[in-house]
């Protein structure tokens, strides 16, 4: 299977916005606050800030990252494309450029949190939800590449 990386496309808020999407309703503890028409806006505003990365194989988007600055802010694959590699190869990327990324994993987000702790992010926060969205417990992870923390 051959994946490429490239930046997102105007044409992509579909793609990304359904992956995105279905996350809500594969998981029964996240809340579906947003309708499929909503997150796909939410996703061409984040294109548009040219924060998007997507992962294609055939031609067609399966993953993306949206990275703000040192930020990730989103990091999704399609269902039949989880465990291939892709959200390795995304974050890889992210990291290529970056001394430092940090990012914010729901507490019952098991299989992220895993995937981001065995990528070398560490916990350095907890919170009770009431700052996100979701109102979910979360966690700040960051990641520093070797070296970095002395300038």
């Amino acid at each position: 299977m051959t994946v490429i990386l490239r930046p997102a496309r105007s044409t992509d808020a579909g793609a990304t916005g359904e992956i995105l999407h279905s996350f809500a309703r594969e998981n029964d503890w996240m809340p579906e606050l947003h309708s499929q028409a909503e997150t796909i806006a939410f996703c061409g505003r984040m294109i548009d800030l040219d924060w998007v990365t997507v992962a294609e194989t055939q031609g067609r988007v399966v993953g993306f990252l949206a990275l703000n600055g040192a930020e990730v802010h989103s990091l999704y694959l399609k269902q039949g494309s989880r465990g291939q590699g892709i959200g390795q190869r995304l974050l890889e990327h992210a990291k290529s450029d970056k001394p430092c990324l940090s990012l914010f994993a729901f507490e019952a987000n098991h299989g992220a949190r895993r995937f981001y702790e065995r990528n070398g992010f560490a916990e350095v926060a907890r919170s009770d939800g009431a700052e996100n969205d979701e109102n979910l417990p979360d966690i700040k992870y960051v990641w520093q590449r070797k070296g970095a923390e002395n300038g």
